[in-house]
């Protein structure tokens, strides 16, 4: 089977800023990810951000695997390799702890003659929904996104501060710092310039028949049924099926507006970068 691309979202969380998630898709493989928020004092790579560059280097390279057969896992492999290389290369200088290294969440779906492949790291997620059944969810996204809520929420009453006052605030940067300093040790692994994450990815096969629908989303565009309660999973799914990924990024940001302080919906920033990929097998 294959995947058909039905519609493709993506906007910066700030319009004059980089957009640090991104993603891909072809045939044979889609892929969303988010670079997660840099919490160092220095930028170690050139360009807008070592977030973005993660995010976008990876979509590139595990899109060009991917197209060199070999399977889903043989394609992250490679693709962390890759980037293992090449920051070994572009750095300034080697990071002086973990929080400086340049991670990202990820969603990857592969098509086979049962269904797809998924491989993920993080809180991207994809919603599945095959003819006359009810949307599967396949990551631990809405779980995630509840903790770091519950987390936030915590750090902001402690610090007297609004919730969404900005990763940057130098309230919050111990805990984040620290926080990400356990990535990639444990179980809590991220794409990244390790190729040892690729022994640590979460993996499922989701059986589907052709006709099935899927959504890849970052974290940032499944805000709207993870954190600020416009929809459920299968209302997301509906909603991306009538309006469109457009509409419902405009939807996403007028909720935002509506809560700019993160006081009903508790969260790091009033914004986050948006991205979402619908696809059909066929």
């Amino acid at each position: 089977m294959h995947f058909e691309l039905l519609d493709s979202f993506s906007i910066p969380a700030d319009p004059v800023k980089a957009n640090e998630d991104a993603f891909a898709a072809e045939r044979e493989a889609a892929v969303v990810l988010d670079g997660a928020t840099w919490v160092g004092d220095e930028m170690l790579l050139p360009g807008p951000s070592d977030a973005a560059w993660i995010a976008h280097f990876g979509a590139r390279r595990l899109m060009a695997h991917m197209r060199d057969g070999g399977g889903a896992k043989n394609a992250l492999r490679h693709a962390l390799a890759d980037a293992e290389k090449s920051y070994a290369g572009l750095r300034r200088r080697p990071p002086k702890e973990t929080f400086e290294i340049p991670f990202a969440s990820m969603m990857l779906a592969a098509p086979d003659e049962r269904g797809f492949e998924a491989l993920w790291f993080g809180d991207c997620a994809a919603l599945v929904r095959r003819p006359g059944e009810a949307v599967q969810v396949v990551g631990e996204a809405f779980d995630k996104r509840a903790t770091e809520a519950r987390r936030v929420k915590m750090l902001a009453v402690a610090k007297g501060i609004a919730p969404a006052a900005g990763s940057s605030r130098a309230e919050y940067l111990p805990h984040l710092r620290a926080s990400r300093n356990k990535v990639n040790s444990g179980s809590d692994w991220l794409f990244s310039p390790d190729v040892r994450a690729a022994d640590h990815v979460s993996e499922q096969h989701v059986e589907a028949t052709a006709g099935a629908l899927l959504l890849l989303s970052t974290d940032g565009f499944l805000a709207l049924a993870s954190d600020y309660d416009a929809y459920d999973a299968d209302g997301l799914l509906r909603a991306v099926e009538e309006k469109g990924l457009k509409a419902l990024g405009e939807e996403l940001r007028a909720l935002e507006a509506g809560d700019a302080e993160g006081r009903r919906f508790p969260r790091l920033k009033k914004s986050d970068d948006a991205t979402a990929v619908f696809l059909r097998l066929g």
